[in-house]
């Protein structure tokens, strides 16, 4: 997988990664799954993904009839 970011927020990332004396890819994977997990404990989120998962889940119906 490739990643662009505008260059501010590369340097941004690059000095948090400095900081924490790590990686930027171990920082980047660090910010991704905190923003994951951020994610699923959020309720409106939630209610959207379980309306996507059921429109998904008809598409996939019809495609296999």
């Amino acid at each position: 997988m490739s990643l662009r970011l505008p260059e501010e927020l590369a340097n941004e990332i690059a000095a948090v990664a400095r900081t924490d004396d790590m990686a930027v890819t171990e920082a980047i994977r660090e910010a991704i799954s905190s923003h994951i997990t951020n994610r699923r404990r959020a309720k409106d989120f939630k209610e959207r993904l379980r309306k996507q998962l059921e429109e998904d889940r008809k598409l996939l119906e019809r495609l296999a009839e």
